[in-house]
């Protein structure tokens, strides 16, 4: 890379003002990350295809940013490797890797210009000041900071200094694109405009590119594959529906918002530890089960019919969320409900009392595990 957040390719020249049109789906990038720190080994197979926006999903500490600089060369390899287009790529030095880069901080130069921050990955590249400036101002009008050229970084707002340093990341045409929690530092509103124009230019992108984030919406709406990472290693990837429909661990149903079980199906039964659920799918053998807080009804007393999901469970915390208010039950199984504020009041909702949970078996999905 030849500047914070801008990476660079000797020999390549393209115009940075015209649309990439490059083809889609090529393995672009292969991968094997391995970086040994004391108490803690990142292990991670990573392909990114060219055109493909590949989002790195896990909990603090598993390692996606750590992968990331792995692939910048901002740390150096324990072993495996790095191949573009079936290039070695770990043995070239950070500074003359194609990669562009795009941090958390943005890490934009505070006493030069907007376009003199776009303009310095140019130059490191060997182009010449006014190409390079002419090149920034192009870059500049393409993310939407036409007449901001002057402006220094401490007059631009979040949402301005994030499209700076996109366009610093692409202005030296990358073939490798790492966005850092690009839009963390960004109030809620401005996130959602910045999130619609980064879909925008990622769509334009002819590279391979890593999003690291922590916001599960930013990943759907955002990348191609989601690849989650736990502990130093992959623990469930695939496209944003597939993951979200089929959570495998505990952490990515937490994200998508689900309640998530392993157990043993025999057709639509399914055996937990403390309790037999009917699940919509008919499974043999090992699967998880997963259901939405919203498909849980509480009551007082038990319920009149016959609900093929119900037991008797003890209201363990109550919470605000969203339109919602979500109530963790234990019990036979531990699980999350929504229910709304009226409902609190009149069950008497609060920790400790006892209710009666049913669950709508058309919504209780099975899967083998």
């Amino acid at each position: 890379m030849t500047a914070p957040g801008a990476g660079g390719r000797e020999g390549v020249q393209r115009d940075a003002a015209t649309a990439s049109d490059g083809p889609r789906g090529e393995a672009m990038i292969t991968s094997r990350l391995v970086v040994e720190r004391p108490r803690f080994r990142l292990d991670l197979e990573l392909d990114v295809a060219a055109g493909e926006v590949v989002a790195l999903l896990g909990p603090n500490g598993a390692g996606k940013t750590t992968a990331l600089r792995a692939l910048a060369g901002l740390l150096p390899l324990s072993a495996g490797h790095i191949r573009l287009d079936g290039e070695p790529l770990h043995t070239v030095p950070a500074e003359r890797r194609p990669v562009g880069m795009v941090f958390q901080d943005y890490l934009l130069f505070p006493h030069l210009s907007a376009l003199d921050n776009v303009a310095f990955g140019p130059r490191c590249q060997g182009m010449r000041r006014r190409r390079a400036r002419e090149t920034a101002r192009q870059w500049l009008a393409r993310v939407g900071l036409a007449g901001y050229e002057d402006a220094r970084p401490r007059e631009l707002s979040g949402g301005q200094a994030q499209r700076v340093a996109l366009a610093r990341a692409l202005a030296v045409r990358p073939r490798l694109l790492l966005l850092d929690e690009p839009l963390a530092a960004l109030d809620a509103h401005t996130r959602l405009d910045v999130r619609a124009a980064l879909h925008r230019h990622l769509a334009d992108f002819d590279g391979a590119a890593v999003l690291v984030t922590h916001d599960p919406l930013d990943a759907m709406v955002l990348a191609d594959r989601l690849v989650v990472v736990e502990d130093g290693a992959v623990a469930q990837q695939g496209p944003p529906p597939a993951v979200a429909r089929h959570p495998r661990t505990e952490y990515v149903a937490r994200l998508v918002g689900l309640n998530l079980y392993r157990g043993v199906a025999d057709g639509h039964a399914v055996r937990l530890d403390g309790i037999t659920l009917s699940a919509a799918e008919s499974c043999t053998g090992p699967v998880f089960v997963a259901f939405p807080p919203t498909a849980v009804a509480l009551y007082r007393t038990r319920p009149d019919g016959t609900p093929r999901n119900l037991w008797e469970a003890v209201v363990g915390g109550v919470e605000r969320h969203g339109d919602h208010v979500r109530v963790l039950l234990t019990g036979p199984v531990e699980a999350s409900a929504d229910v709304t504020a009226a409902a609190v009041a009149d069950l008497g909702l609060r920790p400790g009392e006892r209710v009666w949970a049913a669950l709508k078996a058309t919504e209780t999905h099975a899967y083998p595990a």
